[in-house]
């Protein structure tokens, strides 16, 4: 994996850089360095308390379009079992920035589906940026079709700049399928779990995003539009991303304190980039918690709360 850092982080690696360094000097020179490690170590604990609490809403979208963060697939390896993808909508072809199928959850079956960016260049867009045309969203769509006939819950995964604008996927019917997700989402008869991970993007995120329990990861960011889209439009300028993410609200604490998502999976010091393993394994642990609720649920009971859950977000006043 290549290495990335944001500006705001390298001088937490200027200090790991020189602790890895008198590691290795140590070793080769058999002299101890175990006190200047450790003091090293410390202020690096510091640095990193201090740098990410206090993170402007600009700061965690740059984290959470860490191109080192674990995409959809890495969740599924770290995080569940058995994985059976499934491929195409049975109408157009097999849309790559959308994978999903079947797999187990310690244990339990589910059918898991989520947006997947690529890592190189050659699969960045063989992965279209993880930005799905209207047959990812129809594939999604018969994944979960598939989960209610067999009575299995769904859980998805989100990170996606947003559904690809293109002309072809217009003319496919875009809005169409981004818009029948969000109703047949509504009203499917098992457990929705949403995580999520990353990029939130728009009806993009959305087309798979309507669920009974919806996460975020610490880091991550979820928006109507992309903090640059804001800009262009108030300021016209791109540039002003930063003022325009800080009033926009995308932040996870912003977005449960106002009801559009339920809980906030903490992320690894630095990052779920820093640290994939302990980030799934936190992950996996919120995720079980969240089915063994919903499982208590009878069908009635999901869809009322699923419907009440959504009807209470906003405000909006009747003339």
């Amino acid at each position: 994996m290549p290495t990335y850092t944001l500006e705001f982080e390298k001088p937490i690696l200027e200090l790991e850089t020189k602790i890895q360094e008198l590691k290795q000097f140590a070793q080769v020179e058999q002299v101890d360095f175990s006190a200047e490690i450790a003091r090293l170590e410390k202020k690096v604990a510091r640095l990193q308390e201090e740098i990410f609490s206090s993170l402007t809403a600009w700061q965690r979208t740059q984290i959470a379009r860490h191109p080192n963060r674990p995409y959809t697939l890495d969740y599924i390896r770290l995080v569940l079992t058995d994985f059976l993808e499934l491929h195409g909508d049975r109408a157009f072809s097999d849309d790559r920035a959308i994978v999903g199928g079947f797999a187990r959850l310690d244990g339990m079956p589910l059918v898991v589906i989520g947006h997947q960016k690529g890592r190189d260049t050659k699969e960045k867009l063989a992965r279209n940026f993880a930005m799905a045309n209207p047959e990812g969203y129809r594939k999604a769509l018969r994944l979960m079709k598939l989960a209610e006939k067999f009575g299995k819950p769904v859980l998805t995964l989100v990170d996606t700049p947003g559904a690809y604008p293109g002309i072809g996927a217009e003319e496919r019917g875009q809005a169409e399928a981004i818009a029948r997700n969000l109703r047949e989402m509504s009203e499917l008869k098992v457990p929705i779990v949403v995580a999520i991970t990353g990029e939130g993007g728009s009806g993009g995120a959305l087309g798979i995003a309507v669920g009974d329990t919806v996460l975020m990861l610490e880091y991550a960011i979820y928006s109507v539009i992309s903090p640059e889209g804001c800009a262009s439009i108030l300021w016209r300028d791109p540039a002003k991303a930063p003022e325009a993410a800080a009033a926009m609200g995308i932040t996870a604490q912003n977005l449960r304190r106002l009801g559009v998502i339920d809980d906030i999976v903490p992320e690894p010091v630095g990052g779920a980039h820093r640290n994939h393993q302990e980030m799934a394994s936190t992950l996996k642990g919120v995720l079980e918690k969240a089915f063994d609720q919903l499982r208590q649920l009878t069908l009635d009971e999901l869809l009322e709360l699923r419907y009440q859950k959504f009807r209470r977000m906003g405000v909006f006043e009747e003339g």
